[in-house]
């Protein structure tokens, strides 16, 4: 599978806003400068796709792309890709934060569409607090989660391993696959397609 098109749609903060339509939804979620921008250019291989900003917290709606795959000569399939805010950026006002949790929460739980939520968080850490409560919940309200650690090229290949196992330890998903992503260098992206692959053609 690849992808072939992309374009973006809608930005919504309320249900009624949502672009309409049965086209499965594959979702990004992660902390305020994870990379999400920067990796949906990288798998959609359609640079500025998505707006990728050096200010955290940039992103404040829920931003709606749609893709097309490609699996051989003739069957495609179209699907949404959906941007949600990054979350845990200390700057952003409380009120702004607890309206952002609101309408986010209310789109994951209530979205009939929605197949599977990729958390991305920075291979170079630990997971912060933000990160487990966040993957603790998407668990617990048995969303399929798919952990993606980014920035895979800023640290060597000895240092992908163990930091991998510490982030899998931190979540408590020791037995979960994890994909390891570089935007930069396209590692990870065929795994990842793979993975939505799957999904599009159930």
């Amino acid at each position: 599978m690849d992808i072939i098109k992309g374009k973006y749609v809608a930005s919504a903060v309320r249900m009624d806003q949502y672009p309409e339509g049965d086209l499965d939804e594959i979702v990004f979620i992660g902390r305020s400068n994870v990379g999400k921008s920067s990796l949906i250019n990288s798998l959609s291989r359609h640079h500025g796709l998505a707006r990728v900003s050096g200010t955290p917290g940039k992103t404040q709606t829920i931003n709606f792309y749609q893709l097309t795959a490609k699996f051989n000569v003739e069957e495609r399939a179209d699907f949404f890709l959906v941007d949600l805010p990054g979350y845990g950026y200390a700057r952003t006002g409380q009120s702004n934060r607890r309206q952002w949790s609101k309408f986010i929460e209310e789109y994951l739980l209530k979205s009939p569409r929605l197949k599977l939520v990729c958390q991305l968080i920075d291979i170079r850490h630990s997971p912060m607090s933000s990160d487990i409560e966040m993957y603790k919940w998407l668990v617990s309200n048995q969303l399929p989660v798919q952990v993606i650690t980014t920035k895979a090229d800023k640290i060597s290949k000895m240092a992908i391993q163990k930091h991998t196992g510490m982030i899998k330890k931190a979540l408590g998903a020791v037995e979960s696959p994890l994909i390891v992503y570089s935007s930069t260098k396209g590692l990870g992206r065929q795994e990842l397609l793979d993975v939505i692959g799957e999904i599009l053609l159930k």
